[in-house]
């Protein structure tokens, strides 16, 4: 059979990226298999063949995936096929998702299914940027109407380097994190990871990726002209302007009224009640056929209310709650709310609320997964939920939902920077964000609140963080930048942009665009504003807890690590688990070692703690000749006495039990009894030779 392939190739970052279709999956709408050395991707999109005349928003789902057999693997569990997606799927799906939606042309309601593959993955080229870019491929040949072509790189930051699409070893030194998507011409999705680098460095970052995206672009833009579909735009509705002018004219009065009410839920009351008013207008009970649909009438409703709210606050810097632009809502904190848990704060910013509570354990309670790099065992990890009730409604419960997972990651790592080394404090650490109240931006509240629950439990993080949210009203030449937005103007407004960290420098930032991009001037100011309502944030915080508790709480296990030589690791475990299971029986406490010889003892009492290590030292401890210890007499015979030191024993002669001649071993030992020797010698079969009457010549003591 002959294929029609097509092809072309780009060079970013001194690397190539090659986009091929014609190949594989031609039933689809659009495929295009993209490659970076030995790493391979297929693209797919497909849409439905018209829109519900009910649904009044782009219905595009993403989907990502990651075979295992691309790097050689298997599923380590009983079920060997891939199923539900992994949490770093569902949180690359949402990378692709984000910049690609807001690009798809206005009132194109199709159904639209993106799926992205990961087929061959070399363990050097990141699959994440060639996604989107497959995604976007796919979109660009495809008839479905994608405004223009989209594409990604990662940014990463090696000895004040930057570097475009860093391999995955390069990425492991790097201080930065940064994956980037946007057009030709601007930014539509940040997704970044810092290590407290300045505003300064992170606009160079994005400045430097997007160079390297407009290169992919222009690339898929002429690849477009060659072989992309016409694009279908039958099913394209457009909102009559005369149906706009009609309800500004009828609720336009009443609406400006009612989004300056500050309460949330007042002002949605008055909104929703004023929804109702305009649908008994356009569809009443008597008129069988109506001049407007359904959903016209409630986009067109949505479009005035967006209006009104943006033209509101360009027009006289005062927000629906009374606030001005660069205002954060008022701030308040209770610590150690929960008296059983290890850490907790309640952290309230307006009518967003977080509970946040910090979760103390030993190696077993790590997070485990696997992805293709293989097995992965996180120390610290935060889980957030989103229950209904925090915005009044009834919902599902169960899983966590893909909004979940990336809230619930973004607050993590923004706060990963600020947890302490293990060999510093040896725990594993859970952090749990309870949403129970939401106004707009609940992720910076997750990190405002688990850092205040870390420092209640103790943890000694490297430093304090805040994060705050910050919104954009654009209109052609005018702007608006929004501190601490909620959650009317994060759906109405033109941006998301969080950001985490402290004074000297942002452990994370996350960006998403409504509208096709923002200059650098606009990102300059929203970085500036949102510095100053970070810090705001944090005085706030430091206010009430300036500095982590300097003990854990009383039921928080104690843990600590002790080091053996590896070669040592085997005698602590033994045949089968049996030394390692014996020590648990025995003092009750949980003990892990990983390879590097490095054994976490966590135990709830001292006791526990001090006969575990005594168990483990006398184990692996290395006898040397010359030395005095310690030891205790486990068995007399005629000629002397065996002597156990950490575990071994070794005779003590007759003759080297006294100074003066001993005619029965019985009439100056027992059995049981402690005794110090010396270690005399120590033959090439090991056994040891010792002497009581040496320490008594030389009173000297080892350890």
């Amino acid at each position: 059979m002959q294929f029609d392939k097509r092809a072309i190739s780009v060079s970013v970052g001194g690397r190539e990226i090659t986009f091929e279709t014609g190949k594989i999956a031609r039933q689809a709408g659009g495929a295009v298999l993209v490659r970076s050395g030995e790493t391979i991707l297929l693209g797919t999109a497909c849409a439905g063949p018209a829109p519900s005349e009910e649904i009044d928003f782009l219905p595009l789902r993403v989907d990502y995936q990651e075979k295992f057999s691309s790097a050689g693997k298997t599923l380590g569990g009983f079920i060997k096929r891939e199923g539900r997606p992994a949490e770093r799927e569902i949180l690359v799906s949402r990378l692709i998702d984000r910049p690609l939606r807001p690009l798809f042309e206005d009132g194109y309601h199709n159904e639209v299914q993106v799926l992205a593959y990961v087929f061959s993955y070399d363990g050097i080229h990141a699959p994440e940027p060639l996604a989107i870019c497959a995604a976007s491929a796919a979109l660009v040949i495809s008839d479905i109407p994608l405004i223009k072509p989209v594409a990604a790189v990662r940014v990463g930051m090696v000895d004040n380097t930057f570097l475009i699409n860093p391999t995955v070893e390069e990425q492991k030194r790097s201080r930065l994190d940064l994956l980037l998507a946007g057009t030709e011409d601007a930014i539509l999705m940040i997704e970044g990871y810092a290590d407290f680098l300045s505003e300064e460095q992170i606009l160079q970052a994005v400045e430097e990726g997007q160079q390297a995206i407009a290169t992919i672009c222009k690339a898929l833009e002429d690849w477009q002209k060659q072989i992309g579909k016409e694009k279908n735009r039958a099913g394209i509705r457009t909102l009559p302007e005369d149906l706009l002018q009609e309800i500004r004219t009828i609720a336009g009065k009443r609406l400006s009224e009612a989004l300056a009410i500050k309460e949330k839920a007042a002002r949605e009351e008055a909104v929703s009640a004023i929804s109702l008013d305009i649908n008994a207008h356009f569809f009443p009970a008597d008129v069988a056929t109506p001049r407007f649909s359904k959903t016209s009438v409630k986009v067109a409703f949505k479009k005035v209310q967006s209006d009104l709210m943006r033209a509101m606050i360009l027009d006289t810097n005062i927000r629906s709650d009374g606030r001005t632009c660069d205002q954060v809502r008022p701030i308040d904190i209770e610590m150690s709310l929960l008296p059983r848990t290890h850490g907790s704060a309640l952290f309230t910013r307006g009518e967003t609320q977080a509970l946040a509570v910090c979760t103390l354990g030993g190696e077993t309670m790590a997070q485990r997964g696997e992805n293709l790099e293989g097995e992965v065992n996180s120390r610290f990890y935060l889980q957030y939920t989103f229950p209904p009730f925090s915005v009044g409604e009834v919902g599902r419960m169960g899983a966590p939902g893909r909004r979940e997972v990336g809230h619930g990651k973004l607050a993590e790592r923004a706060l990963s920077m600020v947890i302490p080394h293990m060999e510093h404090f040896p725990y594993v650490i859970r952090l749990e964000s309870n949403i129970t109240e939401s106004n707009g931006s609940s992720s910076m509240a997750s990190v405002c609140g688990g850092c205040l629950a870390l420092m209640d439990a103790g943890v000694p993080i490297k430093r304090p963080i805040a994060g705050i949210a910050m919104g954009l009203i654009l209109e052609k030449n005018r702007y608006a930048i929004l501190s601490d937005i909620l959650g009317v103007e994060d759906a109405l407004g033109d941006m998301d942009f969080k950001l985490t960290g402290d004074a000297n420098g942002i452990t994370a930032f996350q960006l998403d665009i409504k509208v096709e991009g923002i200059n650098k001037q606009i990102m300059q100011a929203a970085l500036a504003q949102a510095k100053q309502g970070r810090l705001h944030i944090l005085s706030k915080m430091l206010e009430i807890c300036p500095k982590a508790k300097e003990t854990l709480s009383s039921h928080a296990p104690r843990i600590e690590s002790v080091y053996i030589k590896p070669s040592k690791i085997g005698t602590v475990i033994g045949p089968a688990g049996k030394q390692i299971r014996a020590i648990v029986e025995e003092t009750g406490a949980q003990i892990d070692i990983d390879d590097s010889g490095r054994i976490s003892i966590a135990a709830t009492t001292a006791e526990s703690m001090k006969r575990a290590k005594e168990i483990i030292h006398n184990l692996t401890a290395d006898i040397e000749i010359g030395k005095i210890y310690t030891g205790k007499v486990v068995s007399i015979v005629a000629f002397g006495a065996f002597v156990e030191i950490y575990g071994k024993e070794g005779l003590c002669h007759i003759s080297e039990i006294s100074n003066s001649r001993i005619q029965n071993v019985h009439d100056v030992l027992k059995i049981g009894q402690t005794l110090e020797v010396k270690v005399l010698d120590i033959d090439d079969r090991g056994k040891i030779r010792l002497s009581h009457r040496a320490v008594l010549e030389t009173p000297q003591h080892s350890s």
